[in-house]
């Protein structure tokens, strides 16, 4: 029986073995467990689309996994149900489309996030229990209507996954109560957690105000912050980043200081010029790329806001028609002190989201023209709203344009949805943008001038339905320092034309924790590299780890992309550092070899042509020694077996 049984597996298995080369060869796949290596469909180059239903209104968005993106509302009245309540988190999944309700079990109102460095995402803070209309509820350990326990000092932790069993879990509580604070995850995969207040409101005031700072885990009681305690009522929510300096740049209202946490002493910088920049100005933000040309400094650029003085804060006027700033202004902290002027925006933008792109360039979409974030129940107010003049269309920032031409809407279509307060932006691995959100009502509100929006859009940059590099040989974990690693290019990776490994780049991204215009966490490191091009149009990247130095890209989850003439390649998820909380292993980097391009040994043979046969014949043969290969095993298998 097994002896005539063993021919006949033997046949079949050669048979599926040569049809699955047949269809290799042809250019098919039939292994779809991997990552994409082209995104899964054409997009409307330069507009939006509508792809989704958020179930929550994305108030906070971050991207969880390669296909997964996290949603976070504040505590209302959403249409979908949890655990017989309304759900104010969720999660949307990039390939199917579909949408998961989630638990965030307690009230997320304006809560601040940030990645972990072993993978978890942290959401810290939040507002007391609601009922109706954002009214305090009767009791604040849960029951109807909503079942939301006070958040204001929760600490919840998520680990992401694909197979739709994750959800949010709560820590120890915090030892205060932070609504609007601000995450940064620090060098060794920690988090550092900024400012706030007790139970919220459009600007902040000394009976409420929480200026210190403290850590997850924690390192004990919290810290005073001097820059916090100055300069109230606009300090909420306060502009921070990690600089290489393994500092902290800390923007609020008009002050900026550096923070050195470790010894808890604050160095003034100047003044921003021109607009406040912090909530409920809300500037667009956004560290502009760390590169070895610039020797991976730090420049931070701010974008809009709004020029309102410290005292009309808590004055009643008419904020909706206040025109916001068209200012950019930059920094560079761990070299001067001092701000300078950049492009202006096309017009004055308050809540516009500066998103960092794989291509190097800036995304800026969302926010108004006139007013502020926040809302409320005032004779002024559009609806609740405190802003009006929604801005549709998105425009892009190059910062190796010349200056005076840096912002451009060439070939951009404009959004149909108004994306005002609580409303939320983060890049996707095919790199496409995620944006969703708006929000300026005390409850969910479908008829009002600027409604509660669940619609999830899609924005296409130019390069999105172009023919994506294919780079072989990536890692999934990267280190500081340590041995380089070599990334192949095929003909057809390099557009046919092997000198264009020259300019290719290979950039580490961390898309951040979307929130009230900022992307907590958001950074873009590009790795070192040299190459030799070989003689058959193909090439090599030879690529360097990080440098030696976890503040450049603190440990943690990050996309890495290969850019060739501006195409990116698709993002994989690799793990920065040890995958741990701890101190980071610094290793002794391995020299790079000498960049090369060989001659090609048939000079007088159009590149064209031979280009256009080596990748046919490049990717036929190694489909079908891939091929070849599992038929000898599966038939080794099967033999074995019998």
């Amino acid at each position: 029986m097994m002896m005539s049984r063993a021919p006949t597996s033997m046949l079949t298995a050669f048979s599926l073995g040569f049809a699955y080369c047949f269809l290799a060869a042809g250019g098919k796949t039939l292994d779809t467990s991997g990552p994409a290596m082209q995104p899964l469909h054409q997009g409307a180059i330069g507009a939006f689309e509508v792809v989704g239903d958020s179930f929550a209104s994305a108030q906070q968005v971050f991207l969880g996994t390669a296909d997964k993106v996290y949603i976070i509302d504040k505590t209302e009245n959403n249409p979908h149900q949890i655990k017989g309540h309304p759900a104010w988190a969720a999660e949307w999944s990039a390939s199917s489309k579909q949408t998961r309700a989630m638990d965030a079990v307690t009230n997320t109102f304006c809560a601040g996030g940030s990645v972990l460095g072993d993978g978890r995402w942290i959401n810290v803070g939040g507002n007391q229990a609601v009922t109706y209309g954002g009214n305090a509820a009767t009791s604040q350990t849960g029951g109807a209507p909503y079942d939301d326990p006070d958040g204001g000092r929760s600490v919840r932790l998520l680990t992401p996954c694909d197979n739709g069993q994750c959800d949010w879990v709560l820590d120890n509580p915090l030892s205060t109560r932070r609504w609007y604070p601000t995450l940064e995850t620090l060098e060794d995969g920690s988090v550092i957690i900024i400012g706030g207040c007790g139970y919220g409101g459009y600007v902040n005031d000394a009976g409420q105000t929480n200026p210190t700072y403290e850590f997850y885990p924690s390192r004990g009681n919290p810290i005073a912050s001097p820059i916090l305690q100055k300069t109230l009522p606009t300090n909420l929510f306060p502009l921070t980043w990690l600089l290489p300096s393994g500092n902290l740049l800390i923007q609020s209202n008009w002050a900026t200081v550096v923070l050195d946490y470790k010894k808890n002493t604050e160095y003034p910088m100047n003044d921003i010029p021109d607009a406040v920049r912090v909530y409920p100005a809300s500037a667009g933000t956004a560290m502009l790329p760390l590169t070895p040309d610039n020797n991976w400094t730090a420049t931070i650029m701010f974008c809009g806001g709004s020029n309102i003085r410290t005292e009309q804060w808590t004055q009643q006027w008419d904020i909706p028609h206040w025109p916001a700033s068209n200012s950019c202004v930059e920094i560079t902290p761990d070299f001067s002190p001092k701000y300078t002027e950049l492009d202006p925006l096309p017009e004055g933008r308050t809540m516009g989201n500066l998103i960092l792109l794989p291509d190097g360039r800036i995304l800026c979409l969302n926010g108004a023209k006139t007013g502020t974030a926040g809302y409320g129940n005032t004779t002024f107010s559009i609806g609740q709203s405190y802003a009006d003049q929604p801005v549709l269309a998105p425009v892009i920032y190059d910062p190796a344009a010349p200056s005076g031409k840096r912002w451009s809407r060439d070939g951009l279509t404009p959004s149909k949805i108004a994306r005002m307060y609580h409303s939320s932006a983060t890049l996707l691995p095919d790199g496409s943008v995620f944006v969703s959100g708006s929000n300026p009502n005390s409850d969910v509100n479908i008829t009002t001038t600027y409604p509660t929006e669940y619609r999830i859009e899609r924005f296409y940059p130019s390069y999105y339905n172009q023919r994506r590099p294919e780079p072989q040989g990536l890692p999934h974990q990267v280190t500081y320092g340590g041995p380089y690693f070599n990334v192949s290019l095929t003909v057809a990776d390099l557009f046919g034309n092997v000198n264009n490994i020259q300019s290719a780049k290979v950039r580490l991204m961390r898309t951040g924790f979307s929130t009230h215009v900022m992307n907590m966490g958001m950074r873009t490191v590009q790795l070192e590299n040299s190459f030799t091009g070989n003689t058959d149009g193909s090439g090599v990247l030879h690529v360097s780890m990080l440098p030696a130095n976890p503040a450049l890209m603190p440990p943690g989850p990050a996309l890495l992309f290969v850019v060739v003439n501006g195409v990116p390649s698709i993002g994989i998820q690799v793990m920065v550092g040890s995958g741990k909380i701890e101190q980071q292993n610094i290793i002794s980097p391995i020299r790079l070899p000498e960049s090369n391009i060989a001659q090609s040994q048939s000079p007088g043979q159009g590149q064209k042509s031979s280009n256009s046969k080596s990748v046919i014949i490049d990717y036929a043969r190694k489909s079908y020694i891939e091929c070849l290969t599992m038929i000898v095993t599966v038939v080794a298998i099967i033999m074995l077996s019998n």
